[in-house]
């Protein structure tokens, strides 16, 4: 039960970065390498700094807004000592009223100790 907690407090700590508008926080969830991995619909980026970007340009760009992210449904399932598979439900209060919401799937593992998001599958409107 220890390791599901923890992968939840990565989700957790996503979250308030999120809220806080602090993207490089945001990103300390995700494994800091070129081989991460981030499919959003039918794009994929590969590598962190890549996958910081996106997020910058989506969500902080002139005129953007990144809103009130919050993770309603999360099942995470342990599959061995350093690994674990999450799925799971994201939704955004946006400062115009909208409510963009989708599903996603995250692979962790433990690297160094830490709980890493390596594979993160997002979709949504």
């Amino acid at each position: 039960m220890a390791a599901e907690h923890q992968v939840r407090q990565v989700l957790d700590a996503q979250a308030d970065a999120w809220n806080r508008g602090d993207l490089d926080a945001f990103m300390a969830g995700y494994w800091h390498s070129p081989d991460l991995t981030f499919f959003s619909n039918a794009t994929e980026t590969k590598g962190w700094q890549p996958t910081l970007d996106r997020y910058k340009k989506h969500y902080q760009g002139d005129g953007k807004s990144m809103g009130k992210l919050d993770f309603p449904f999360q099942e995470v399932t342990i599959l061995s000592p350093d690994a674990a598979f999450v799925r799971g439900k994201w939704h955004l209060k946006m400062p115009d009223g909208k409510e963009p919401q989708g599903m996603f799937t995250l692979v962790l593992r433990r690297i160094e100790g830490q709980w890493q998001i390596i594979h993160d599958h997002s979709s949504g409107e």
